[in-house]
């Protein structure tokens, strides 16, 4: 025994939990079981088979056996040297085994069609009968379980090493009611706990872990197996294990599900479960592919829970810093993205600004160039219309009446005192016709200078005649009252002076202001 103690004190830690798993299936000698397995080329699987079936020669097993030895420690040696070399036995400390594969897990979705009665009525014999059938069935396959290893066939052997049972009968719900219904038949079982159990399926759980780059710890256990009951009270449910598995720092998912749910055998099947309770440990192995999910630890069958939280202390250690390099990474990316957004955030900042200020600098420009295009057009507006007025009081000038004769008696004698701002400024005597309307007393006003320069130049020179401007109308920029009592007299046509100022009359003219701030209000308006 002491040999055989030497022998697994020189295996590797992945040859150790092999042989750990195949003791455990076959309670074998464990020099014989050291043996088996070195045939086996370290397979747990084909050396379960060769104890149960024989170890007759199967060169397709023993191909399989040689496929799954990792191309790193694959040498052209014999048999022979490979089991006896001093090598073999030396631990492998320097470098890691590559771990198993851990997929994803999707159960499949039942859809179940209700078949009319009439089917159903004549389909009931068949149904009946496969039941009595699987009834008859089971029992065989539990009496054949008690017969030697010699003479037990091999289907029964490997249903047995499997430990996996008929899921039939049990209600197939969704990943997160089948969840929910795994804890409620835990605590039932074994009382309220503290244990994180994730309220989804096992898809989302992977999902969950390969996303945050947490430990995912697969737990599956068999109601049918006696050493589950012991197993769950004393190793899952200590308080050291329960502490270790609910601290965030430790980053760990917990799953739990029952191999009669469909959800859970399909675990068991994907994850070679060989015996039970199982629980696998997984993460994210970064060095054997970016988003390579491994299962990185086994812990199968009842064990200690001391043994438990060591195997899974020393799992995560070792697999600790490789999620922490990947973290750091995906810090430094977000990091990295963060800062180009608000780079890009201050560079649209930046230019929306600058295009805001060339759209004012626009406006502003389009502003000042309406504004002069409208003082060059108002100018040239009072520059034409000044024309039209010096054109119109120059026509008007050559329509005034002409004064009276001092004999004449049908006549209206007007003093009018003229304001600083007319040529000729003071007091001026004039007589109209009686027949003469307001509006000329207020031509002669507006072309007093005119007639002025014509009285001036006499008969020694003829005036230039003058037209009427076209398209104007004239306005006068005064009013004529009288001062006791005031009256303003309007420029019309129609009434005459007599009617309205009599014989004689002393008026003032008054110079009118014209409104030109609210003439400007309009237009800017406009």
């Amino acid at each position: 025994m002491a040999d055989a103690g030497d022998d697994v004190g020189q295996l590797s830690p992945s040859q150790q939990e092999a042989l750990q798993q195949y003791i455990q299936v076959t309670d074998q000698e464990l020099h014989e079981a050291v043996r088996l397995l070195q045939r086996s080329q370290w397979n747990v699987q084909i050396a379960i088979a060769k104890f149960f079936d024989g170890e007759g020669p199967d060169p397709m097993v023993e191909a399989m056996a040689v496929q799954d030895v990792p191309r790193a420690t694959a040498r052209h040696e014999t048999l022979h040297e490979s089991l006896f070399a001093p090598e073999s036995f030396a631990p492998r400390t320097n470098r890691r085994s590559r771990t198993d594969p851990a997929p994803r897990v999707v159960p499949p979705v039942s859809v179940t069609h209700q078949s009319p009665w009439l089917i159903g009525l004549l389909l009931a014999p068949f149904s009946y009968g496969w039941r009595a059938a699987s009834g008859v069935l089971r029992t065989f396959w539990y009496i054949l379980s008690f017969l030697p290893a010699s003479v037990r066939p091999r289907a029964v052997t490997s249903r047995m090493s499997s430990g996996f049972r008929d899921t039939t009968g049990r209600r197939m719900l969704m990943p997160r009611d089948t969840a929910a219904r795994f804890k409620r038949e835990f605590d039932e079982e074994y009382g309220t706990n503290d244990l994180p159990f994730h309220e989804g399926g096992m898809a989302q759980a992977h999902d969950l872990a390969k996303k945050e780059l947490k430990f995912l710890l697969v737990v599956l256990l068999s109601p049918e197996h006696d050493d589950t009951s012991s197993f769950v009270r004393d190793t899952l449910l200590s308080q050291d294990v329960v502490d270790y598995i609910k601290n965030p720092s430790n980053n760990i998912v917990l799953w739990g599900g029952n191999v009669l749910d469909s959800e859970a055998y399909q675990v068991a099947a994907e994850y070679t479960c060989t015996k039970f309770p199982f629980s696998a440990l997984i993460c994210l192995t970064p060095k054997e592919g970016s988003t390579r999910m491994g299962i990185v630890k086994r812990l199968v069958g009842p064990m200690p829970a001391m043994t438990y939280l060591s195997e899974l202390q020393n799992a995560i250690e070792k697999y600790g810093s490789d999620l922490d390099g990947v973290r750091a990474d995906r810090t430094a990316q977000e990091v990295a993205r963060s800062l180009r957004n608000e780079q890009d955030s201050a560079y649209e900042r930046s230019l929306a600004i600058d295009r805001e200020r060339a759209r004012q600098r626009k406006e502003a420009a389009a502003a000042a160039e309406a504004a002069e295009s409208l003082a060059r057009q108002r100018a040239g507006e009072a520059e034409m219309l000044a024309k039209q007025r010096q054109q119109w009081r120059a026509w008007r000038a050559t329509q005034i009446t002409r004064e009276p004769p001092p004999n004449d008696k049908n006549v209206v004698r007007v003093a009018l005192k003229l304001p600083n701002e007319f040529a000729g400024a003071g007091r001026v005597i004039r007589r109209f016709p009686q027949d003469a309307s307001l509006e000329e007393l207020y031509a002669f006003v507006d072309c007093h200078d005119k007639l002025q320069e014509l009285e001036d130049a006499g008969d020694a020179k003829q005036p230039t005649p003058v037209e009427a401007p076209k398209n104007y109308e004239h306005k006068y920029q005064f009013q004529i009252a009288s001062t006791l009592p005031r009256v303003v007299y309007e420029p019309s046509t129609t009434t005459t002076m007599g009617q309205s100022i009599g014989k004689s009359g002393n008026l003032i003219v008054e110079q009118l202001i014209p409104d030109s701030d609210g003439e400007d209000d309009e237009s800017s308006q406009e």
